[in-house]
């Protein structure tokens, strides 16, 4: 583990056509969260670099070789790279820890561990997707062929993105198509690192390219670029807007968005186990120092356990050990940067009863952490209630009956995710129908897998990662009616 901590890593470059290239910008450092030293240096792609990948990757899926390979050809490829992803968990999550502060024992799971199981689950699905026939008259045959986009670009984040990169890539690439991709400019290591695998597996060149730079420059030129077929973004709502403005602006590429959420987590007086329902909840809301997209960052409970609730929260809070993500024993790591980790504490400014946290911690390291943090008496209309934290923040808001956690479950512009606990079925079945979420979970928090969709609803975006579902995003649908 110390050597894979210590081990340098060299400049990296723009994956263009097969071959790693410099960008035209200039390359920038990346700094660790973990202690606030310099890691290495990125490429600034411009966006004659991104016009240049997304051309790459236009000529290599016209060309046929992986657009028109034969399914079992593409499946070897797809279950070749997950294999090799298994073979480097360790080393690629710890790539991906130094880059990002996830705590390498959530890590190790989340992303090479899922990223992996990505990659076979959508190698044996692509042979599985079939045209259609259609009912028609006897001398007519109607068919319904499904057919690869073309070129996909996709924008990904810096929370999990050797997760959210599969999510994208694997059906992307399974369906035939090609890819241009966008990591986050502070966690783009893990995802460079992919793409070298993909082309060792069988890849052919240009079918995947990756460009690294800042959104401003990098990811508007390829939502702007009228050789990208459709875009799949993870990431804010304010840069989703942005996205599909540059659509309209552009060739009216089709736009998938998984925004953000400010998800609730409603816990009734008949919850099977408080003191479980506490753990878990703690977990949902504070694991990746709360950065993940569903986590369950508003505590709905009913006012007949609300201080008993409350203080087995504040027990598991208090109790994680947070710091060094790559350490024995950690269980919170690091906040993603120094301009998230002040983002997150600017929602202290006039927030409610701080339970316990609240503020920056061990920072003679010169990592970027921060304490679990709930805070009390939160209203519907607070700004804790209301936006996205994206840190380790708990806003706790008690209700009174079933009517009423309904009201303030769907009192925001989000959808994501949710979760109920409650011993009575029917109740459960009722808040699953009420609650406008993508994901509901009861009596747990997060671990879906691969065979169900994860996708939300208002602001939290539209089309699904994950899932068959998700394959409907990267092929067209073409009919063919031919006379007999």
């Amino acid at each position: 583990m110390n050597t894979l901590r210590r081990a340098p890593v060299p400049a990296q470059k723009l994956l263009i056509d097969g071959a790693w290239q410099d960008g035209s910008g200039t390359p920038f450092a990346v700094t660790s969260p973990i202690d606030g030293s310099r890691l290495t240096t990125l490429e600034a792609a411009t966006e004659a670099d991104v016009e240049r990948a997304v051309a790459a990757a236009r000529r290599a899926f016209d060309s046929g070789v992986w657009s028109r390979a034969a399914p079992a050809a593409r499946k070897k490829v797809l279950h070749a790279i997950a294999d090799r992803i298994e073979a480097e968990a360790l080393d690629l999550a710890v790539l991906g820890v130094r880059d990002n502060g996830t705590e390498l024992a959530m890590a190790l799971k989340a992303e090479p561990g899922s990223a992996a199981g990505t990659f076979r689950y959508y190698a044996e699905a692509l042979d599985k997707v079939n045209g259609e026939i259609a009912p028609t008259a006897p001398d007519v045959l109607g068919l319904v062929h499904r057919m690869p986009v073309g070129v996909v670009g996709a924008i990904v984040p810096w929370n999990f993105p050797l997760m959210i990169g599969a999510w994208k890539l694997a059906p992307a690439l399974a369906m035939g198509n090609s890819v241009v991709l966008k990591p986050a400019e502070t966690a783009s290591l893990s995802l460079l690192r992919l793409a070298q695998i993909c082309a060792d597996c069988g890849l052919p060149e240009g079918v995947l390219n990756v460009v690294t730079g800042a959104g401003a420059e990098t990811g508007s030129a390829l939502a702007l670029s009228m050789g990208v077929d459709v875009l799949a973004f993870t990431g804010s709502g304010v840069t989703g807007r942005r996205l599909l403005e540059a659509s309209a602006r552009s060739n009216l590429k089709r736009v998938y968005l998984e925004l953000g959420g400010k998800s609730p987590n409603v816990v009734f007086a008949d919850a099977p186990d408080l003191r479980e329902a506490a753990k878990v909840s703690a977990a949902g809301i504070f694991r990746n120092s709360g950065q993940v997209c569903v986590a369950g960052s508003r505590l709905l409970v009913q006012a007949s356990v609300h201080d008993e609730f409350l203080a087995l929260l504040k027990a598991e809070a208090e109790a994680l050990r947070v710091g060094d993500p790559l350490a024995e024993g950690t269980q919170i790591g690091a906040v993603n940067s120094e301009a998230q980790l002040a983002r997150v504490l600017s929602f202290m400014e006039g927030a409610g009863e701080i339970v316990t946290g609240g503020a920056r911690i061990l920072e003679n390291t010169g990592g970027t952490y921060m304490a679990p943090t709930i805070v009390a008496g939160v209203g519907a209309q607070d700004r804790l209630f209301q936006e996205e934290v994206f840190g380790p923040v708990l806003a706790v808001t008690p209700f009174s009956d079933e009517a009423e956690a309904v009201r303030l479950a769907n009192a925001t512009d989000f959808g994501l995710a949710a979760a109920v606990w409650t011993s009575d079925l029917s109740r459960a079945h009722r808040m699953v129908a009420a609650i406008r979420a993508g994901v509901v979970h009861v009596n747990t928090y997060g671990g879906a897998d691969n065979t169900v969709p994860l996708g939300g609803v208002g602001q939290s975006g539209n089309g699904h990662d994950k899932s068959l579902h998700a394959l409907q995003k990267y092929v067209d649908l073409r009919t063919a009616w031919i006379k007999l």
